[in-house]
């Protein structure tokens, strides 16, 4: 549950200094404010040292194949909206993506694949409600989730029921899927450790300006169109 929260830093980081600013549909400002500090508390004092530790263990080889691992697993949400966009070409490429990786690639520990041209996509159904033209929806702050807005909290609905994490596939599904949800989390917070100091200023306004613009840029495919959504895509 915490991944969208550690992720907001990598996201914010990603984005341009030249992406052209919006506005930003932001009514609840004080809310969120509270909730990101919430958030923050908990990152403070539970997740980052999990995460350090975690870094100090595990040999960078090691974190690549985990990461791997828990990006392949969760591709079929990406194949899945390829296709409700209507990228059928690219739903295909990222259907024989997966199924390489799965394979050859050992349950998706090595990226195999890439070495084929298949690179990675991310696609999600808050996307794929945004290239169908429903409007993003006020900014929010969720607990322990993050950043989203109305449409992408639609999205992640929609999402949970295709990842494969949430399926009945595993054996003991409480216990395995909640370990695997405790690793996938603390990974991707180590992987952010190194990239954390570059937010500055008002970090909740950095933080939300570049989610909302590294969203946009994902719906736009890396097209910005000024006819586009005014409020920006949340998810």
């Amino acid at each position: 549950m915490l991944k969208r929260t550690i992720y907001l830093l990598a996201l914010a980081v990603a984005v341009s200094t030249t992406s052209p600013a919006l506005a930003v549909n932001d009514p609840i400002e004080p809310v969120n404010r509270a909730v990101m500090k919430f958030n923050d508390q908990v990152d403070k004092y539970l997740l980052k040292p999990l995460a350090k530790g975690y870094d100090a263990v595990m040999p960078e080889f090691a974190q690549a194949g985990v990461g791997n691992f828990f990006s392949n697993l969760k591709y079929p949400v990406v194949v899945a909206n390829q296709f409700l966009q209507g990228k059928v070409k690219d739903g295909f490429q990222d259907t024989t993506r997966f199924l390489i990786n799965t394979t050859f690639g050992v349950a998706g520990v090595m990226d195999v694949a890439k070495h084929f041209g298949l690179k990675e996509n991310k696609e999600d159904f808050g996307q794929t409600l945004g290239v169908w033209g429903v409007g993003s929806g006020p900014y929010v702050v969720l607990p322990l989730l993050g950043p989203a807005t109305t449409r992408g909290v639609v999205g992640r609905f929609a999402d949970y029921h295709v990842d494969p994490m949430n399926s009945d596939y595993f054996d003991d599904r409480d216990a395995t899927q909640n370990q695997m949800r405790a690793l996938d989390i603390i990974h991707t917070r180590a992987q952010l450790l190194k990239v954390e100091r570059l937010v500055s200023g008002d970090r909740y306004v950095f933080v939300r300006d570049a989610y909302l613009q590294k969203r946009q840029d994902l719906i736009n495919d890396g097209r910005y169109d000024t006819n586009s959504d005014p409020f920006l895509d949340g998810e």
